[in-house]
Parts: structure tokens; sequence; C-alpha cells
């Protein structure tokens, strides 16, 4: 049905699955049951999980969309790793202290122009 998505998708909630539980081991670590306790360590990993929440289902939908309009199997690819390469980058920025900003700016260039180009390739299917 939808394949390439299929494949994203997946890789992506494992993403996701593996900074929830980074979130969760830190918690009972810490005994930190609510918020961040102020401790910078569990924001980060908060920021970290949610970000990949707020970013991830868009990029998804849009890649599924895509590939429901028959794009071409190569330019699934590029989205669908785009869209993880992005998301593993800033992942891992923001479970490092200090941040290497590189790869958080990294994620989000790639996240970003994923997006764009998704968005615009509907649009102008869509229009032409």
């Amino acid at each position: 049905m939808a394949p390439v998505t299929t494949l994203y998708a997946s890789l992506i909630a494992l993403l996701f699955l593996a900074l929830s539980l980074r979130v969760v081991a830190y918690r009972r670590a810490r005994q930190i049951s609510l918020g961040d306790a102020g401790d910078p360590a569990l924001r980060a990993r908060i920021r970290a999980q949610g970000n990949c929440a707020e970013y991830a289902p868009i990029g998804l939908l849009l890649l599924l969309l895509v590939e429901l309009q028959s794009a071409p199997p190569v330019a699934l690819h590029v989205l669908g790793l785009l869209l993880l390469a992005g998301r593993v980058l800033h992942g891992l920025a923001l479970s490092r202290h200090p941040h290497p900003m590189v790869l958080r700016v990294g994620g989000m260039i790639l996240t970003f122009t994923m997006i764009g180009l998704a968005a615009l390739g509907l649009l102008l299917h869509r229009l032409i």
C-alpha cells in the first residue's frame, strides 16, 4: 500500500521510542515524577523527545501523500532519509551536553528541507 512510508514510519517510531525510554530511565534514576525539576539534562531529554513528536508526524504525513501521488521510489527515499537523518541528528544533539550545535542545526536543516520539498512537490503536482 505505502511501503516506503511504512519503512520510514517504522524507523522513526523506533527513534521516538528510544528517545522516550531515555526520558523514562532518567526520571526513574533521579526519582523525578513530573516536570523537569529544574534538571537541565532531563529538560534536554524531554525536548529531544518532544521535538521528534512535533516534527515527525508532519514529515511522515507529507511522505505518505507524496507516495500516494505515485512519486518515483528514489524521490520517496530521498525524502524519507532526509526526515530520518534530521530527526536522528537532532535527537543526538539534544542527548549530549553541551549540545553540539552543528548536529542540532544540521538536523533541523534536513527536517525543514524534507518538509519544504515535499510540500512544494505536492503543491506543484496539484497545480500543474
